[in-house]
């Protein structure tokens, strides 16, 4: 299992609140991938479960089919999914080939139990980006 690059993880917007000792102990949890150009990482409407944090390539988002991002170094998706495990909101599809590093709910639930500040921190990111969301919309 290769570890997530902690500066990766230092432009995850999720993980803002995090210092480097929580952010290392993170990294360890990942997991890497790579996807070819023009193959989909994760499908609107199927069932998720992995968060994604994207290190090198290019991505497009689309929703009901129209695009609504492109997605690049240090973009993540995927963080309701690693939470919910419910279904995806969005389309994910490699543009350029990517290099990922993904965390799946089974190493990212007890990671956050065993460290309740963390869980804190989390939640306050969480907070933040749901009033941005509520302000822009």
């Amino acid at each position: 299992m290769a570890r997530a690059p902690i500066d990766v993880l230092r432009r995850v917007a999720l993980f803002e609140g995090l210092d480097e000792d929580e952010l290392t102990r993170l990294a360890d949890r990942f997991q890497e991938r790579s996807v070819p150009a023009g193959e989909t990482v994760v499908e609107e409407g199927s069932t998720g479960t992995s968060f994604f944090v994207i290190a090198d390539g290019e991505a497009t988002v689309s929703i009901g089919g129209e695009e609504r991002a492109t997605f690049g170094p240090g973009d993540s998706f995927g963080e309701m999914s690693v939470i919910d495990e419910d279904v995806r909101s969005a389309s994910v599809v490699a543009t350029k080939d990517l290099h990922l590093f993904f965390l799946t709910p089974w190493e990212f639930r007890p990671f956050v139990r065993e460290q309740p500040e963390v869980a804190w921190k989390l939640l306050q990111a969480l907070s933040r980006r749901l009033r941005a969301a509520q302000q822009s919309g």
